[in-house]
């Protein structure tokens, strides 16, 4: 069971593309700030302030006296709510406190206050996927991870539908003993074993459906006859269906804030999660050190806890990836081979595939008019009249503005709608429950059908028909046009999104008890978070590090025609509308080799980018100055991928690889390269004799005869064993390799 779009950080509204709520960048105290009125200086605001921890032995009580020493006298603003809101020791050591701009410029006098930031709204960004995914229920690898038994994922949504029989507890074990948290909803038990809710109210409830649909792909329980009204209908699972879901509800439809966020996972790690599921971000990039977010998972992973987040839906725009710090798991959304058929059949002889969300037993023969203006282009007509008995051709706008839009058609007599993309979305169809009647077509497909439209002599005339779910669809998968691209602005040099996984149409558990058919790079993220706990399972000693090089090395760049992935108008998809390629559990499950990263390794990637009030902020070890650390370059972080300049001149960077496979094997190295791309690997032979041993080598790239409109070549390098394939994009891209960016206030 998959997730659509909207939890995911950027929406696309269950179902729908979303108009994300931007996010605001904080302006440093330290900073010349513009004259303001009296009104707004006294006006209170939502600070998230991170500060020096307590003296050492302090518990949670202790924490909180200690926060409130750096709050003024007061501590009950004008509105009578208590100043302090939120109270964090695991994601890092501060509060949310309602403050005043001249309170907050008294907090930062305090010599321990470290940094503070506004608190921002976020956005939320099957019965098929995990056959998809090659997971088969009694056999392979599904059945050797014990589909994911005794791992915790925690997910941090709109909450949950407790009594959906997706959360049913069969075949599921108690929790692990490590398990601290609570379980207060309709129904707990060895499946559902933890829900919190910090957006105000008593309980867990899920009123937008978000959190249900998320949870039920991520861990849901075998369900059989699952459908969206009829449409879909087969045996349903998430991708981790013995693994236990913890649910902190921080969301609502409205959004989610940060600081609500920040206290959802520092309770998801107080309580001992192993996996965390962000199916949410901001519209925007946000530099790491000011991002709350990327600082508590980088406490997350510090305690072994793995981090998957949602790429946003701002595709197809180049640089619209979020949530791109290293150390999280970045998904973007592809399709599965599966479509909901719909025709077209046209008056000229001519039939147009689309789709619908509509289960027609009886359609009707009865071909109606068709009816196409350019000046109500977006099925904003007012004339209703004039749209009765026929079906209308218009252009897809928002999803919001959509559904009235149709729902004002229809109630005024047409007999239906045809409904096809903008350019930009290209071959993607993302379905939305418009009702029956309503086919959605691609853009080229709604061109021709308007043309046709226009030009008809006799009139122009359609039927539609439905054939439901086929199966078996050819390409799969391909990059939906809402998925967001690299590269990202902060750390070029590692390469953004990690990995692409199944996110458009996706069937899902919905509040009800239902099953809702969505799209989005949330419902990606919670398939990546299941095959993360499938592999936790098997492998409870690995770093999140080692696990997401174990997704990525082994993920596939073809699709189920053997040809490369594409993108959203069937090109090639480039290795930032993809990442590494799409998850493969099964050779995940066992990748041979794995580039891990320590806390300290990031250390010195962070002290190389923000230095050292960097590395205060967001490794909070005292132990670690960038005076003692080396710093590591964005292209020499030991990333399961490669990132070097786009030049002539050779570049070498540095990867180390652990043996996680056979005692005793060799590897060899492999490389695909493009005629102007030139690699060189050394040494070209890596020999291990032992579990856990270490290898080093360099890799050396130059690129030649390159046209200056090329912004990046792509490569690949992969270690060949008898038994494994370790494989790594290698992206020479122009304006990487050199100098960090100059810090962020």
């Amino acid at each position: 069971m998959a997730f659509l779009t909207n939890l995911i950080l950027l929406p696309l509204l269950l179902l729908a593309t979303f108009s994300p709520t931007p996010s605001l960048c904080y302006v440093s105290p330290y900073a010349a700030r513009v004259q303001q009125s009296a009104t707004q200086t006294s006006a209170y605001h939502t600070y998230i302030v991170l500060v020096e921890p307590p003296p050492p032995g302090a518990d949670e009580e202790g924490h909180h006296r200690w926060y409130e020493t750096f709050l003024p006298s007061s501590h009950i603003g004008e509105s009578g709510e208590p100043r302090l809101l939120h109270s964090y020791t695991e994601v890092f050591s501060g509060f949310t406190a309602k403050l005043t701009e001249a309170e907050l410029d008294a907090v930062a006098k305090n010599p321990r206050f470290v940094r503070a930031f506004p608190d921002r709204t976020l956005q939320l960004m099957t019965t098929h996927t995990p056959e998809f995914l090659g997971l088969k229920n009694g056999t392979g690898f599904w059945s050797d991870a014990c589909y994911g038994k005794g791992v915790i994922i925690g997910l941090l949504d709109t909450g949950i539908y407790a009594s959906h029989p997706s959360f049913d507890d069969h075949g599921v074990p108690p929790p692990p003993m490590k398990w601290k948290g609570s379980c207060k909803a309709v129904r707990c038990n060895n499946k559902l074993i933890g829900t919190k809710s910090l957006v105000g109210d008593d309980g867990s409830y899920d009123y937008d459906g978000h959190g249900t649909h998320t949870s039920s792909t991520a861990a849901g329980n075998f369900i059989t006859g699952a459908s969206d009204h009829g449409v879909g209908t087969g045996t349903a699972s998430g991708i981790a269906p013995g693994a236990h879901i913890a649910i902190y509800k921080v969301c609502t439809n409205r959004g989610c804030k940060v600081s609500v966020i920040m206290a959802g996972m520092d309770a998801a790690i107080k309580d001992g999660v192993d996996v965390l599921s962000l199916s949410l971000g901001s519209r925007t990039s946000v530099s790491f050190r000011n991002d709350p977010i990327a600082i508590g998972a980088f406490s997350a992973i510090s305690k072994g806890i793995i981090v998957v987040c949602a790429a946003g839906n701002g595709g197809p725009t180049p640089r619209s990836i979020t949530n791109d710090a290293p150390w999280l798991l970045t998904v973007a959304a592809g399709s599965v081979d599966r479509r909901f058929d719909a025709g077209v059949h046209l008056g000229n002889g001519k039939r147009i595939d689309g789709e619908a969300l509509t289960k027609v037993t009886k359609p009707t023969s009865k071909p109606y008019p068709l009816l196409y203006s350019e000046e109500h282009r977006f099925c904003q007509n007012e004339d209703h009249g004039f749209v009765a008995g026929k079906v209308i051709v218009c252009q897809a706008t928002t999803p919001a503005n959509q559904y009235s839009d149709i729902a004002r058609l229809m109630a005024a007599g047409a007999a239906g709608v045809v409904l096809f993309n903008n350019e930009a979305a290209g071959y993607t169809i993302a379905l939305h429950d418009y009702k029956a009647g309503v086919v959605q077509l691609t853009s080229t497909d709604g061109i021709t059908i308007a043309a046709y439209a226009k030009s008809a002599t006799n009139g122009a005339v359609a039927t539609f028909t439905y054939n439901n779910t086929v199966l078996g669809v050819r390409p799969s998968p391909v990059v939906a046009s809402f998925s967001s691209r690299g590269p990202g602005y902060i750390a070029p040099g590692v390469l953004k999104p990690d990995i692409l996984a199944p996110g458009l149409n996706i069937l899902a558990a919905w509040p009800g008890p239902s099953f809702k058919i969505i799209s989005g790079t949330s419902m990606a993220t919670p398939h990546v978070s299941g095959v993360a706990a499938l592999i936790k399972s098997l492998h409870p000693d690995w770093s999140p590090a080692a696990i997401k090089s174990a997704i990525l090395t082994t993920s596939d760049t073809t699709n189920n025609m053997g040809d490369s992935i594409l993108n959203e108008r069937h090109g090639k998809a480039s290795a930032y509308d993809r990442g590494a390629g799409h998850v493969n559990p099964a050779r995940a499950a066992d990748p041979g080799l794995v580039y891990d990263l320590s806390t300290t390794d990031y250390a010195g990637f962070i002290c190389w980018l923000f230095g050292d009030k960097g590395l205060v902020t967001i490794v909070r070890n005292s132990s670690l100055t960038c005076a003692k650390l080396p710093k590591v370059k964005d292209v020499q972080l030991n990333y399961p991928t490669l990132t070097v300049p786009l030049a002539s001149t050779p570049f070498t960077v540095t990867r180390t690889v652990t043996n996680v496979g056979p005692a005793d094997s060799t590897y060899a190295a492999k490389v695909d390269s493009p005629s102007s791309m030139t690699v060189r690997v050394s040494p070209e032979t890596l020999v291990f004799s032992k579990v856990g041993e270490k290898k080093t080598f360099n890799v050396t790239v130059s690129c030649q005869r390159v046209g200056a409109s090329e912004i990046f070549v792509e490569g690949s390098l992969s270690w060949v064993s008898k038994k494994h394939v370790v494989r790594s994009p290698i992206v020479a891209i122009r304006g990487v390799g050199g100098h960090a960016p100059a810090p962020s206030p």
